[in-house]
């Protein structure tokens, strides 16, 4: 028994061992800085976990260690920057992640920044995807411009190329790669054309016999589109039938309902787009939000897929998530030199909590601007700066944050904070009322965004509330 047991031990370390993904990069641009991977959870609410980290050492390498049984997605970030790549069980990549384009405009949601690949193998997804993007790029560079002059020349250039296509990699046995190459083609199918499919066709031709693939970025996407504002195509009958499953918060009713669009056949798939329609109309004033929510809540527990449990827990998450007016998610604040705060501890007026990397030259700047808003309007406006801590941290980096003249907490990446409040990106501001309910998420910062407004009209007609108030 005891050799059986040991068998079974070593047969598992053995499969985690072949599923192991190992990235070795060199970054040049951010020695002693911390690169990220992350996997995408779902493709419908687009959240994201982070599976792995290291830092960048003095030579400018890094390696990546990362578990996974399937092709996938994933992102690699640091410093603001973000580029992605797709990795297969034992895969092993050498790459270059490089700092963004001096001439390309920051962007605070993140820069994308592309990944070079070295010594990449001919059966590598990456290669078979990129291959076959430059593929599909000389068509359009080709024979876009035909739709103008001819388009019935158009189509048959159209249906010409997905012959060649298909011909091409008839024989490819990867499933991944497959279903990546037939759902770039119905996107192309989806360009008006004299040959075009209507829905019912394109239902038929490319969704009706297809797994739901969960982890294909570029078959969600097609799906995304396909049943994007779904309610209004329904038909009366069963639009209404639908709204009378959410005034009783039935998910049984509603997917009874929606049995009868004939593009919603597939049990799965049906399940699926109820749960990514609810979420859609969820902030629409056609529906109450209310029931949405308590389908979503049940649909998080109990699904007739499993994978439909994950996009439901994810999209409820989404759509409540930081929204003006709801509960902030609470917090704990811990450091050395002062006692530990929540959120519970701020309740007496406004509390602007500011993101901040002392790495970030845009951030630096920032924080001239925001120490004189505080002193405009420190009496109504509480100030708490928050840092990711980090394994290494330079002098200077250390005097910024001790220059801080409020309050300023070094949080460890374990910290739910981070994740609670969605921050991937600095400088990142988060503005919350004195009874502890988000005003904004993200808030404005003491800088000009695109429309030219800074958080200091905000903090103005704060102060001269709380004034006319006394």
């Amino acid at each position: 028994m005891r050799h059986f047991l040991l068998f079974l031990f070593l047969m598992s370390s053995c499969s985690l061992l072949f599923s192991q993904v190992t990235i070795k990069g060199v970054a040049p641009a951010y020695i002693g800085e911390t690169i990220e991977a992350f996997k995408i959870l779902d493709y419908f609410s687009n959240k994201e976990e982070r599976i792995a980290s290291t830092t960048v050492e003095k030579d400018s390498m890094f390696t990546l260690y990362i578990e996974s049984n399937f092709t996938q997605k994933i992102i690699i970030k640091s410093k603001n920057n973000k580029g992605f790549l797709l990795i297969q069980p034992n895969g092993k990549y050498e790459i270059s992640f490089p700092e963004k384009d001096k001439f390309s405009p920051n962007r605070p949601n993140g820069n994308l920044v592309e990944i070079a690949f070295y010594n990449l193998d001919s059966m590598d997804i990456n290669y078979k995807v990129l291959g076959f993007q430059r593929w599909v790029d000389h068509f359009l560079g080709n024979n876009y411009h035909k739709k103008s002059l001819n388009n019935n020349d158009f189509a048959e250039s159209l249906d010409a190329f997905k012959t060649r296509v298909e011909n091409a990699y008839k024989k490819d046995t990867s499933s991944f790669f497959k279903t990546h190459v037939r759902f770039t083609i119905a996107g192309l199918d989806n360009i008006p054309n004299a040959a075009e499919r209507n829905r019912y066709e394109k239902h038929d031709f490319y969704i009706k016999h297809s797994p739901v693939s969960y982890n294909n970025e570029t078959y969600m996407l097609y799906i995304k589109e396909f049943y994007q504002k779904l309610m209004p195509r329904l038909s009366n009958k069963t639009n209404q039938a639908v709204y009378d499953g959410i005034l009783k918060s039935s998910p049984t009713i509603i997917m009874k309902s929606l049995s009868t669009e004939y593009t919603l056949i597939n049990l799965r798939v049906r399940e699926l787009i109820m749960i990514t329609a609810l979420a859609e109309v969820y902030h629409s004033d056609d529906y109450p939000k209310t029931n949405i929510i308590t389908i979503l809540d049940s649909l998080s527990t109990k699904t007739m897929f499993n994978a439909n449990k994950t996009v439901a827990m994810n999209l409820r998450s989404r759509i409540t998530a930081l929204v003006p007016g709801s509960k902030a998610p609470d917090f704990v604040l811990t450091s050395a030199e002062s006692s530990t705060k929540t959120l519970y501890s701020f309740q007496k007026k406004h509390l602007y909590i500011h993101f901040f990397d002392p790495a970030r030259e845009d951030g630096v700047k920032e924080l001239p601007l925001l120490v004189d808003l505080q002193e405009k309007y420190g009496e109504f406006v509480q100030f708490v700066t928050i840092v990711k801590e980090k394994t290494s941290i330079s002098e200077n980096e250390q005097a910024l944050i001790n220059s801080i003249p409020w309050e300023a907490y070094i949080l460890p990446q374990s910290n739910s904070i981070w994740e609670n409040y969605g921050i991937e990106n600095f400088s990142q501001f988060v503005l919350i009322d004195a009874a502890g309910y988000i005003v904004a998420s993200p808030a404005l910062g003491p800088t000009p965004n695109g429309q030219y407004e800074t958080i200091d009209k905000t903090f103005y007609y704060l102060k001269k509330k709380i004034n006319r108030q006394d």
